[in-house]
């Protein structure tokens, strides 16, 4: 061992990176336990591609290392869509969180890990979009501010918490 190296790296080199993506499986078939869960979203994930149509939201929760990242990871693939991966804490502000929505395809699942983390007024510039997709934004302050609704695509959140109770 070199002197001032250490044993034990904490930072993630690209090396490991590949190794951990190889190592998730990418469909329901290769993902290991689970079965009730498995079989579930195996009949979602039929019912929404024959209907043409994006998966409804879903809420997965559980204590840590259950695979609910992993199955996100797994329902994109399986309906061949894109997935943008944020959590809970990293969205602070409506505006980020108005951000992330717009730059959202049709089709695409947007998962966010510790959702119960979420602010709220945050919180309140995801519920229409879930419901309608749309969001409202307001534009200039005080008596001349007006709002522009601003159309978004459909999408599928996908929420991960380890405390339900908490949302």
């Amino acid at each position: 061992m070199r002197t001032g190296s250490r044993p034990v790296e904490t930072a993630f080199t690209k090396e490991d990176v590949g190794v951990e993506g190889s190592l998730r499986p990418k469909t329901l078939a290769t993902y290991i336990g689970q079965k009730k869960i498995k079989e579930s979203l195996d009949i979602y994930i039929s019912a929404a591609k024959k209907r043409g149509d994006s998966l409804d939201h879903i809420l997965f929760y559980g204590p840590p290392g259950l695979g609910k990242t992993t199955l996100s990871q797994i329902l994109a693939n399986e309906m061949g869509v894109h997935i943008k991966i944020t959590s809970g804490p990293a969205i602070e502000k409506p505006g980020e969180m108005a951000a992330i929505l717009n730059n959202l395809k049709s089709g695409d699942l947007l998962f966010i890990d510790e959702i119960h983390r979420l602010n709220r007024q945050v919180e309140e510039v995801l519920y229409p979009a879930m419901e309608d997709f749309a969001i409202d934004i307001m534009i200039g302050k005080g008596p001349s501010a007006r709002s522009i609704r601003l159309e978004l695509p459909r999408f599928t959140l996908v929420g991960a918490t380890t405390r339900a109770g908490m949302l």
